[in-house]
């Protein structure tokens, strides 16, 4: 198989597709019915996932990577004593997640323009990462998550979503339409992504698809 372009590179300048994807996930009712005839996907599980950010405790660290238009803010409370970091390689993402951020009233968010294979971050750093709709949109998955890995704190969580291969010619056509104008990378089997996950160090893994969109947990082992 050839190498998956390198659509980082794409996702640096992109706004279209950007603005649009943005648009429909952050209205819950769109986003239910875009997942529903795009993927064959119930997106309340990913909503719920999302609300659970408002249940975490008093200084945890979060990283939200690639963050997008801020999607995930949503589930946060203006008063959470948290830290939380929303990274993504888009600057025109990022413009559109502090503008979320303020129309949410929460002003404590740190921003970083990053890679996800390179991230600009400590090891053991965050107790969460989340990572919604974004493996699909990188070159490749594995690196990315050996990163998400890295920067875990012994014991922590991942939580995220990713579109994955081999639940219906409809959705696989839509993958491979998306790849050729290089908004979508790599995508893998649900299977595949578990593997991935497992390689990556990550311990607890459960993958369970909801048409052909993957809802995702894992945790990094705890020291001995």
């Amino acid at each position: 198989m050839p190498p998956m372009p390198d659509v980082r590179e794409s996702w640096r300048t992109e706004r279209a597709f950007a603005s649009v994807y943005d648009a429909a996930v952050e209205r819950e009712r769109v986003a239910r019915v875009f997942g529903r005839v795009m993927w064959g996907t119930d997106t309340r599980d990913m909503f719920a996932a999302i609300s659970a950010l408002g249940e975490l405790p008093d200084g945890s660290a979060v990283l939200d990577v690639p963050c997008g238009g801020g999607l995930a803010f949503r589930g946060l409370r203006p008063d959470q004593a948290i830290r939380y970091v929303a990274a993504d390689i888009s600057s025109y993402m990022l413009d559109r997640a502090r503008e979320r951020a303020r129309e949410h009233g929460i002003d404590w968010i740190e921003f970083a323009e990053a890679d996800a294979f390179a991230l600009p971050f400590d090891d053991d750093s965050f107790d969460l990462c989340v990572t919604f709709n974004g493996l699909h949109c990188l070159p490749e998955q594995r690196p990315a998550l050996a990163e998400l890995a890295r920067v875990l704190k012994p014991g922590g969580k991942l939580r995220g979503t990713a579109v994955v291969d081999g639940k219906g010619l409809r959705h696989d056509a839509i993958i491979t339409l998306f790849r050729r104008i290089s908004v979508f990378g790599e995508t893998t089997t649900a299977e595949q992504l578990r593997a991935s996950l497992d390689e990556a160090g990550f311990a607890q893994v459960r993958v369970e698809p909801s048409g052909a969109l993957a809802f995702f947990n894992a945790r990094k082992p705890a020291l001995p």
